[in-house]
């Protein structure tokens, strides 16, 4: 409906003698600033302004007087240096609030074909914190896709191959025998606990490959336990044995971005001015094997093979130097750069009584994402990671996670929908099933939380922009505030004024119905009782 707005302002606006023949930019709309009284504010003059060759003041104040004319519209005031604030008529928010449809007509009829790459972390040992902070941001940004109507995967990508294998039996059998691994091996001590598991008829030779796949399923049931569900977990050694990094290498000899040096097969990378990595990079090694940036070649080539236009992997923090590479490959490829993206989400930093949490008590020299589940929850560890942008590094405030109190945000979010349920119930009880609309005039804490929820689908938007959760679990932070004063002032079951009471559990039901939806999406329950 929002949209609908929009259309109407451009139809009357280019409709006015005073922009009769110019072209009119878009408009978008932000929610106002509180000192300015209004619902909606827009910097449409502004943009204005550059193609007209006009003064945006005196455009925003003449956009106002054609605007005042909507019947949508209660009032539309114009203040410096061009900003247009616009008051809505209680009729049309409490029409908007009252659509519950998410998807976007416009990412309906995309051609876009969206996989999120995610996690992938090596099957040599237990999740760490930082794939969960991945797991988190990967998961919610394919259900926000999906909700507005994209075509949009999500897949695991399995390092099943090389000599981690090697490197894992050499580590586990150690282990079996009570000695230290090697240096260069796979330390934690949750190798002490397969070891013992290791069944007794299986040949040594064998022991890396069942500890790998012992230590997938370990992976995956962290997955299922975290609420992240991959489309598909696709194992490079798949690649392997289709020989699909032979064939992505005879691509680019094709297409002459590759060459020999020293015994070795290289990648021109920097032979292309688009592409910006600062080296060439061996594809094949001096003994014929391929290099992991071969397999990781073959393996995006696969993903446009399979017909995903636009591909999302989110990396951690020590990947910076990938990028550049993985963008000449693209391009290489055949493939606008553009349509490879990648988010590099930072370092946790778990905190505790003021101090650094350093050490796990199973893997050692970092902490596992199966112990910050089993300490704090799965729904707050999950909020927590969406509350931030994944370009800044995080502090997890262990003390706070713990707090069952409207300090923290989950809590705080969750115990609304627990608390609306309660209302249902109590409504139910005097005999209110039924509450099939909103009635006017709307009190201004009843008009402040409908215009809250005809934002929703925006910030939505603003997720899929930015590729972060973090607005929405702002947005359900500050509606449970709103809702809270909602509730603070505004008696919902009143058995002497029984239109108004169902007017008002309309509203508890629309605010219940986002803030389920909206922790659905970032991963986290919405609890009907606490």
């Amino acid at each position: 409906m929002l949209d609908k707005l929009k259309q109407d302002i451009i139809l009357k606006l280019s409709s006015a003698d005073f922009f009769k023949g110019c072209e009119l930019p878009a408009v978008d709309f932000t929610a106002a600033p509180v000192h300015t009284g209004a619902d909606i504010s827009l910097t449409w003059a502004l943009a204005a302004a550059k193609k007209m060759r006009k003064n945006p003041m005196e455009i925003a104040q003449e956009a106002c007087k054609v605007l005042g004319e909507l019947t949508a519209i209660k009032e539309a005031t114009a203040t410096a240096p061009g900003f247009i604030n616009l008051k809505l008529e209680d009729a049309l928010i409490i029409e908007i609030a009252s659509d519950r449809r998410i998807k976007d007509r416009d990412s309906q009829t995309s051609h876009q074909n969206i996989l999120i790459e995610f996690v992938s972390a090596n099957p040599t040992g237990p999740l760490h914190v930082a794939s969960g902070r991945g797991a988190s941001l990967g998961d919610s940004l394919v259900k926000i896709h999906r909700a507005l109507g994209y075509s949009c995967d999500s897949e695991y990508y399995v390092n099943d191959a090389g000599n981690q294998a090697e490197l894992l039996a050499v580590s586990i059998k150690a282990r079996k025998e009570g000695k230290e691994p090697p240096e260069n091996g796979y330390h934690g001590s949750y190798l002490i606990d397969l070891a013992k598991r290791i069944p007794a008829d299986l040949p040594e030779e064998q022991y890396g490959r069942w500890a790998m796949e012992e230590l997938i399923k370990t992976q995956q049931q962290d997955m299922k336990d975290f609420h992240v569900d991959f489309t598909r977990w696709f194992r490079e050694s798949d690649l392997h044995k289709e020989e699909a990094p032979k064939h992505a290498l005879d691509y680019l000899t094709k297409k002459g971005f590759t060459y020999k040096k020293e015994d070795a097969v290289w990648f021109g990378s920097t032979k292309d001015s688009e592409a910006q990595d600062d080296k060439d990079r061996v594809l094949i090694r001096k003994d014929g094997r391929p290099t992991y940036f071969m397999a990781d070649i073959a393996y995006h080539k696969n993903k446009y093979d399979r017909g995903y236009t636009t591909l999302i992997d989110i990396l951690g923090a020590d990947h910076h130097g990938y990028v550049p590479r993985m963008k000449a490959a693209v391009h290489a490829l055949g493939h606008d750069e553009k349509s490879f993206v990648p988010i590099i989400h930072q370092l946790v930093h778990l905190t505790e009584h003021g101090e650094q949490v350093k050490m796990s008590k199973r893997a050692g020299h970092f902490i596992t994402l199966r112990e910050l589940m089993d300490d704090v929850g799965t729904d707050v560890c999950r909020f927590f990671f969406a509350s931030r942008t994944p370009n800044a590094h995080m502090l997890f405030d262990m003390d706070l996670a713990k707090k069952r109190t409207n300090e923290n945000p989950v809590f705080y979010v969750q115990y609304v929908h627990a608390r609306i349920y309660s209302i249902f119930k109590a409504a139910a009880e005097k005999g209110f099933t039924d509450f099939p609309g909103i009635t006017t005039p709307l009190a201004p804490q009843e008009r402040a939380l409908l215009l809250k929820l005809i934002w929703f689908k925006q910030v939505l938007r603003n997720c899929v922009a930015d590729l972060s959760p973090h607005h929405l679990t702002t947005y359900l932070v500050e509606l449970a505030g709103l809702f809270h004063t909602f509730y603070d002032t505004c008696r919902v079951l009143d058995e002497s004024n029984s239109e108004l009471t169902k007017s008002r559990l309309f509203i508890c039901q629309r605010v219940a119905e986002r803030i389920k939806k909206g922790l659905e999406f970032i991963g986290v329950s919405a609890p009907e009782q606490m």
